[in-house]
Parts: C-alpha cells; sequence; structure tokens
C-alpha cells in the first residue's frame, strides 16, 4: 500500500477536521463509504467537539483499528486485539507527537506547539499503516 499521509494532509487543509481526514483516507480499507466516515467522524474534531480532548486524528486511528479487527459481534469477542493495538498506537503517537490532548498539542495553555494538525495527521496515518494496513496486506 502506498502511504497516504499527504492525501490525509490534503484533505485536512481543505476542510476536513484531522478525524475526518484521516477516516476517509482509508474508506476502501474498511468497507464504508467515505460518506458515512466523514459524518462519523465530524464531532472529532478539535479534540473530540472542540473540547480540546484527544487528538481527532488518533481518534480516527483508533476507529480505524476497531473496524479493521473488530468482528462486530458481541459472541466473539476481539476486543483484546482491538484493544492492544489501540494502546499501542496511543503510545506510539504520544512519543511522536508529544502529548494526546489537541490542547496540549497546540500549545493552548504554554504557546508552544508540540505537533501541528498536519503533522499530528501524519503520524495517524503511519500508526494506520504501520499497525492496520502493513505491506503483506
Amino acid at each position: 500500500m502506498e502511504p497516504r499521509r499527504e492525501e490525509a494532509v490534503r484533505r485536512r487543509m481543505s476542510g476536513y477536521n484531522c478525524a475526518q481526514a484521516v477516516l476517509c483516507t482509508y474508506a476502501d480499507q474498511c468497507g464504508l463509504s467515505e460518506e458515512d466516515l466523514y459524518r462519523i467522524s465530524e464531532g472529532l474534531g478539535g479534540g473530540l467537539g472542540c473540547c480540546d480532548g484527544t487528538c481527532g486524528a488518533l481518534n480516527a486511528a483508533v476507529m480505524l483499528a476497531g473496524l479493521k479487527y473488530s468482528s462486530g459481534d458481541p459472541e466473539r469477542l476481539t476486543r483484546g486485539t482491538t484493544m492492544g493495538i489501540a494502546s499501542a498506537m496511543t503510545k506510539k503517537f504520544r512519543e511522536q507527537a508529544g502529548a494526546l490532548r489537541c490542547r496540549d498539542l497546540k500549545g493552548i495553555d504554554t504557546g508552544k506547539v508540540l505537533c501541528s494538525c498536519p503533522d499530528c495527521v501524519r503520524i495517524a496515518c503511519d500508526l494506520a499503516e504501520t499497525y492496520l494496513y502493513k505491506e503483506e496486506d
């Protein structure tokens, strides 16, 4: 699979929020339409409803993990796999971006930007490709 990070950044810069940019870039990988993914992730902008919570790009990468690994069946629990991948992606995101919360990443309290929105989108796409969509898929 060709890296999609710059496609996702183009989306982000053209009006998608960070979550929408990441999630919609992988529409062909997760069995939902781009329109549905756009709508599902609309409230995740600005760190979950513009409340400066967890970065929307990271939230989207974790959603992709669920879309890939969840059975969608409460009788066949796949939660352990999905949560393990989500945890690993979250730890890597924090290492690379410097924080998890949009507020901290944007430096709202400190005036020091730790990671720009385009770079958060790039990191989230890199994580999706590393953990979910490896070359052999």
